[in-house]
C-alpha cells in the first residue's frame, strides 16, 4: 500500500493516482519521484560518486563478498520471498546480484539521487526503480524484505528510516542491514564518504528495537582483514591528500587473496559464529507477526 503523501490516506501501490484526491508521483529524469526536490542534491552522499564507483564494483572483492553474503542471508533466512526494497540501491550493484539468484521476485530499487537511478537502470533493466527520501517513504505493509546495505549511517535521522522501513514491511516481513563498525576506525574515508557515524551493536541493536524489529542475527564481518583495515585508516588520518576511491584499485593477485578470506570468513558465519568485531556488521530482523484478536 502507498500512503498518499498529500491527504494521507492508503491505495494499492499498483495504482497510478490516488483514488482519495487525484494525487500522482511526477517523473524526475524519468523515475517517479516522491522526493524530487533532493533528487539532484542532498547531504548524504556525494552525486558524483557514482560514476566513478560503478566500474570499480564488480571486480572489487569487498562489493563481491558482501553481495554473496546478502544472497546467504536470502537463502537461510527468507527463501520464499516475493518482494523486495532496497533502500538506496547505488549504482544496482546488488539488485543486479538479486535479480540474477530470484528472478521471479518483484524488486524495487529506490535511491535519493536520479544520477544513480539512471546507472542501476542499466544495470538492473527488471526491477522498478524510484526517487525517494529514505526518512519519508511511502509504503505501508508492501514489502516481504527491506534492505538497506551501507545506507544509514549516511543519515542523520537513521531513526526515521529504521521506522519506515518497519512500516514499509508486511507482517512478519524480514529486513537486512549492513553498516560500518567501531568508531574507532574513523577516519577521512568516513568524511569524504559522508558518513554521519560508525556503529557498535549495542547501539544499533538499541535503535532495531526502539523501531519495534526483532533481531533474528547480528555479526561483524569483514574481520579477518580488520588489522589491514585499521592501517589504511590511520593513514588516511595522517595524508590529507589521501583518496578513498584507492582502496577500491587494488593489485589483482592482492584483491583475489582478499576475496579468499573472506570467503573463509563467510563460511564461518554460515557455521553459526558470531564474529565479535570487525569492520562492517550484518543484521537480520523481522517485524513480528501482528496479533489479532480471537474472533467469537
Amino acid at each position: 500500500m502507498i500512503q498518499c503523501p498529500a491527504c494521507s490516506r492508503l491505495y494499492p501501490s499498483a495504482e497510478p493516482l490516488c483514488p482519495h484526491c487525484a494525487f500522482s508521483v511526477q517523473p524526475v529524469a524519468g523515475y517517479p519521484a516522491w522526493a524530487p526536490a533532493l533528487a539532484q542534491q542532498s547531504e548524504g552522499f556525494k552525486a558524483e560518486y557514482f560514476e566513478a564507483l560503478a566500474p570499480l564494483e564488480a571486480g572489487n572483492f569487498w562489493f563481491r563478498a558482501r553481495n554473496a553474503l546478502i544472497l546467504w542471508s536470502l537463502r537461510r533466512y527468507f527463501p520464499h520471498f516475493n518482494s523486495l526494497l532496497e533502500v538506496g540501491c547505488g549504482t544496482g550493484f546488488v539488485l543486479s546480484a538479486v535479480a540474477a539468484a530470484f528472478p521471479d521476485a518483484r524488486l524495487v530499487g529506490s535511491e535519493i539521487f536520479s544520477a544513480g537511478l539512471a546507472v542501476a537502470g542499466e544495470r538492473v533493466p527488471s526491477a522498478a526503480l524510484i526517487q525517494m527520501d529514505a526518512r519519508a517513504m511511502p509504503y505501508r505493509d508492501e514489502f516481504d524484505i527491506v534492505a538497506a546495505l551501507d545506507v544509514i549511517e549516511h543519515i542523520k535521522e537513521d531513526d526515521a528510516v529504521l521506522r519506515g522501513m518497519f512500516t514499509a514491511l508486511k507482517p512478519g516481513g524480514g529486513l537486512i542491514l549492513t553498516v560500518p563498525q567501531h568508531d574507532w576506525l574513523w577516519s577521512g574515508v568516513d568524511e569524504q564518504s559522508c558518513h554521519q557515524r560508525r556503529y557498535n551493536a549495542h547501539e544499533l541493536h538499541r535503535k532495531l528495537h526502539a523501531a519495534g524489529f526483532e533481531i533474528m542475527r547480528s555479526t561483524s564481518f569483514v574481520s579477518v582483514l580488520l588489522p589491514l583495515m585499521l592501517l589504511s585508516r590511520l593513514r588516511a588520518r595522517r595524508d590529507a591528500a589521501f583518496d578513498p576511491r584507492d582502496e577500491l584499485r587494488l593489485n589483482p593477485l592482492l584483491n583475489q587473496l582478499f576475496e579468499a578470506m573472506l570467503a573463509c570468513e563467510r563460511a564461518w558465519i554460515r557455521a553459526g559464529l558470531d564474529l565479535p568485531i570487525g569492520g562492517s556488521r550484518l543484521l537480520i530482523a523481522r517485524r513480528p507477526l501482528e496479533v489479532r484478536p480471537v474472533e467469537r
